[in-house]
C-alpha cells in the first residue's frame, strides 16, 4: 500500500501550487463580476469546493451507476482506477494552468502592462479564466482522494482501519510541506536564468515564467502516473469477507429440538 500512498503526494504539491500561484494570477487580473461586485483573489481556491459540491452528487447518482451496469462492480470501478484517472487530471490541469499562464502574459505584453500594479492596474482579462484549471483539478480531487480514501480503509488490516484513513491526510501533508522546498529549487537552479533570480522569485508575475514552472508540474505529474501504473498493475486486492447472509432455521429441527427440551 505505500507505493500507491507516495504516488499521490504529488498530486496534492500540484494542488498547493494552484491554490498559492492561481491567487497571484488573479490579482493580476479582472476580477469584476458586474460595475460594482469584484471577486477577492483570495477566494479563488474555493472554486474547486464549488465544482465539488455539483460533481459529487451527479458522479455518485449518474456516473458511478452506468459503470455498474458496463464492469459489474458495485463501485463502479476500482479504488485503483479512480486514483489513476485523478492523477492523469491532474497532469492535464497542470498543463491547462500553463497554457493559461501564457495567454494572461501575452495580454500584458501586447498591452504594455508587463509592469502594470496588481489590483489597482487589472489586466483586461477575466479573472474566470483561472476557473477552467480548478473545474479540472477539482474533478481529479474528486476522484482521487474519495478513491484513496475509499482504498485505505478496505485494503488496511482489521486492526488498522481506522487509523487508515490518516494516509489520506498524511499524503496532503506531506504535499503541500514539499511544494515549498519545490519552489526553493526550482529558484535555485534558475536563478542564473531571470533577471529576477529565479522562474518565480521577485514580486512582478508577469516577468516571471510561471507558465514552465507549471509545465514542470505537468511533466512530473506524468511522470508520477507513468510510475503509479506500474505499482498498480501489480497490487493485489485484499481477498475480501464474503457478504453476511441471513442465516435460514430448520422450522421441523426447531419444533424437535422444542419437544425434545419439553420432554
Amino acid at each position: 500500500m505505500l507505493p500507491i500512498f507516495f504516488c499521490t503526494i504529488i498530486m496534492t504539491l500540484c494542488l498547493a501550487q494552484l491554490q498559492t500561484f492561481s491567487i497571484e494570477q488573479g490579482l493580476t487580473m479582472d476580477t469584476s463580476i458586474t460595475k460594482s461586485f469584484k471577486v477577492p483573489p483570495a477566494s479563488l481556491p474555493i472554486i474547486p469546493i464549488a465544482f465539488l459540491i455539483i460533481l459529487v452528487p451527479i458522479y455518485a447518482h449518474l456516473f458511478v451507476p452506468l459503470i455498474r451496469k458496463l464492469t459489474g462492480r458495485p463501485t463502479g470501478i476500482t479504488h485503483l482506477q479512480r486514483i489513476g484517472v485523478g492523477l492523469i487530471l491532474s497532469c492535464i490541469s497542470m498543463t491547462a494552468a500553463s497554457i493559461m499562464e501564457v495567454k494572461r502574459k501575452a495580454v500584458a505584453r501586447d498591452h504594455g502592462m508587463l509592469d502594470a500594479i496588481p489590483v489597482l492596474q487589472p489586466l483586461p482579462i477575466s479573472t474566470f479564466w483561472l476557473s477552467i484549471q480548478f473545474f479540472i483539478f477539482g474533478v481529479a480531487d474528486l476522484f482521487t482522494y474519495i478513491g484513496l480514501l475509499e482504498f485505505f480503509y478496505s485494503e488496511a488490516p482489521r486492526a488498522l482501519k481506522s487509523m487508515s484513513t490518516c494516509f489520506l491526510w498524511c499524503s496532503m501533508a506531506l504535499g503541500y510541506f514539499l511544494s515549498t522546498i519545490m519552489v526553493k529549487i526550482v529558484n535555485r537552479a534558475t536563478e542564473h536564468t531571470t533577471t529576477s533570480g529565479g522562474w518565480l522569485a521577485g514580486n512582478n508575475i508577469n516577468r516571471n515564467h510561471l507558465n514552465l514552472f507549471y509545465l514542470l508540474l505537468a511533466v512530473l505529474s506524468l511522470i508520477n502516473f507513468c510510475i503509479y501504473l506500474v505499482v498498480a498493475s501489480r497490487y493485489q486486492y485484499r481477498p475480501q469477507p464474503p457478504p453476511p447472509t441471513d442465516v435460514v432455521v430448520d422450522t421441523e429441527a426447531k419444533a424437535a429440538a422444542t419437544d425434545e427440551v419439553k420432554n
